[in-house]
């Protein structure tokens, strides 16, 4: 066929298939064609064999916008039906009638949005070497579509959605282009086109079809049979760059969101595709090995495979962990670090006392500072769990996600039940031997109910504060209002802005106080705090290699699989009882 004939008839997109009534369409989803790639080991082919896809979960699928799988608003549609139209997958997709997909099923109605990708796990690839080009091509050989989306330009070329004159290049096609679209796709040698070349009209395009098939299935099982060999192969891109990418990908199928473009290529593979690239990284083949050797060998040969799971887990703990913040840690405490385990001290320094005027000889007089400490020291907590290694093969990553997470959210857990059982325990204070909330410190209240009343007595108190001289007036000034969820109502209603008709009626602590509720506290008490960037009272710390929770992993000795250990290194300490008060509640 010449090629301007060819132009013509591809170019000939206009109102596609589009089924307002139903509101269907149905598009090119594959024709299998070959994509350039890249991984740990430089440019490669890839190939999807027909003959490997698993089509039983196809109907169903999703159709996404873009691959991005963040929300459930990136699902647009449905595959509703499939078949094979020559050495094309065709699909039928019911589009969404939701509000917020209508722009994109504009376009693609419209024929301004025609490009189709499809998303697909791989379990079984296979690897072998162009004969022409000598380039290397990874087949997959056993693999599934897990969702299609609409896209701008597609990475197969002939995976559009359909119009209604859609040419049928495979019966336009004459024998000889069929032979040759055959060999390509299936990566079948010369002798083969030969042989279906000189059978003539003895075989039908159909018939041929199969026998290329079934010739490319009998070359992937010689393939898989070949003797497995030590090579080294240099890299065209960094190593580590290439496993962060990886560690990205990896991240965004846990998590559910949308992948970087870097990681992109990736989000198809499973995790023995990632055990299998780190090991081949290193030089080494995994032609013939079974999950099993595939997954020791990338624990014990190489520290990528262990890091990749390591960098996921803790992001996955990272997320948890920050969402589950305690007010207490977050509003009312001050962060600081510590080099090690001693405990460690808090130097306050008083005044320096107000200025003197100069006598008439120029005499200026020296001033004395008073000091006092504070001390405290962190500890280590810790917790470990495992992934078997039926989870691994399995590719089972919801485990590993519900762990990290659980993880992230107790390692929350045990920092705000450590201050607040700090502040609930009314600590001893260095400086004078008394308790943080004492009446000679002039912070605690005789218990009455929260009201304007007993708000205006613990506003005075904090304005009367002292500093260390005793003398020096600080002007502690209220901020935040700390209660449990037995007075959270009430508190909201003291601290209520409302239409006074009268200036007895006004509320002075309308928008002037922030209110904090900590579900730990379940008793009537309530707290006044000043801001901790002023007059911080409570401090935790981290050791200063290690802020926060860390995740570590090791080749599970107990478990078959992978074991992975969190620890927190944490402390946490009151520092001054200037900026508080304390009223235990009716």
């Amino acid at each position: 066929m010449p090629p301007d004939s060819l132009f013509t008839r591809r170019a000939s997109f206009m109102p596609n298939t589009f089924n307002a009534d139903a509101m269907t369409v149905e598009a090119t989803i594959s024709t299998f064609a070959t994509v350039a790639r890249r991984d740990a080991r430089g440019s490669y082919t890839e190939r999807l064999d027909p003959a490997g896809l698993d089509l039983s979960g196809l109907v169903g699928s999703p159709l996404l916008d873009g691959h991005r799988q963040g929300s459930a608003r990136d699902v647009i549609g449905t595959i509703a039906a499939y078949r094979m139209e020559g050495e094309s997958l065709v699909a039928t997709i019911r589009l969404s009638g939701a509000a917020d997909a209508a722009s994109i099923i504009t376009r693609i109605q419209e024929g301004t949005l025609k490009g189709v990708s499809i998303g697909y796990r791989v379990t079984r690839w296979a690897e072998s070497t162009d004969s022409l080009t000598k380039a290397r091509v990874r087949t997959a050989a056993a693999w599934a579509i897990s969702e299609v989306s609409a896209v701008p330009i597609p990475a197969d070329p002939g995976a559009t959605f359909r119009s209604n004159t859609m040419p049928k290049d495979t019966q336009d096609d004459d024998r000889a282009t069929l032979i040759q679209r055959l060999v390509a796709a299936h990566d079948l040698p010369g002798e083969w086109a030969t042989r279906m070349e000189e059978a003539g009209e003895e075989l039908t395009d159909d018939e041929i079809r199969i026998q290329a098939r079934a010739a490319a299935a009998d070359a992937l099982q010689t393939r898989a049979r070949q003797t497995p060999r030590i090579r080294t192969v240099a890299s065209h891109e960094d190593p580590a760059t290439t496993m962060r990418h990886r560690a990205d990908a990896l991240h965004a199928r846990v998590s559910g969101t949308a992948p970087t473009e870097q990681a992109r290529p990736y989000m198809a593979d499973s995790l023995r595709d990632h055990a299998r690239a780190a090991v081949e990284a290193t030089g080494t083949s995994t032609r013939g090995m079974d999950a099993d050797q595939l997954f020791r060998a990338a624990m014990h040969t190489t520290t990528d495979f262990p890091g990749l799971l390591t960098s996921t887990g803790n992001r996955t703990l990272i997320g948890a962990y920050q969402a589950a913040q305690s007010p207490i840690k977050t509003t009312l405490a001050r962060q600081a670090t510590m080099a090690d385990f001693r405990p460690a001290t808090r130097l306050k320094l008083s005044d320096v006392g107000l200025l003197e005027k100069v006598s008439e000889s120029g005499e200026i007089k020296s001033t004395t500072r008073g000091e006092a400490a504070e001390s405290y020291a962190l500890d280590t907590y810790a917790t470990q769990f495992a992934i078997s290694r039926k989870a691994l093969i399995n590719d089972d990553l919801g485990a590993f996600r519900d762990w990290g997470m659980t993880a992230g959210r107790m390692a929350a857990e045990t920092e705000a039940n450590l201050l607040l059982k700090l502040l609930l325990s009314n600590p001893v204070m260095g400086e004078d031997g008394l308790a943080l909330f004492h009446a000679t410190h002039g912070n605690l209240a005789a218990a009455a109910a929260l009201s304007v009343a007993t708000l205006d007595a613990a506003r005075k108190a904090m304005r009367g504060m002292k500093a260390l001289d005793g003398k020096t007036p600080i002007n502690a000034t209220p901020k935040f209002l700390v209660v449990g969820p037995e007075q959270e109502t009430t508190a909201e209603q003291v601290l209520a802005s409302i239409y006074a008709a009268t200036v007895a009626d006004v509320n002075p602590f309308g928008g002037k106080l922030t209110l904090l509720v900590e579900p730990r506290i379940t008793d009537d008490r309530f707290y006044i705090f000043a801001d901790p960037a002023v007059l911080p009272v409570l401090e935790y710390a981290y050791l200063s290699s290690a802020q926060g929770p860390q995740m570590a992993s090791r080749e599970g000795w107990d478990v078959l699989g992978m074991e992975f250990r969190v620890v927190l290194d944490f402390g946490c300490g009151a520092i001054d009882w200037r900026g508080a008060f304390f009223n235990p509640g009716a």
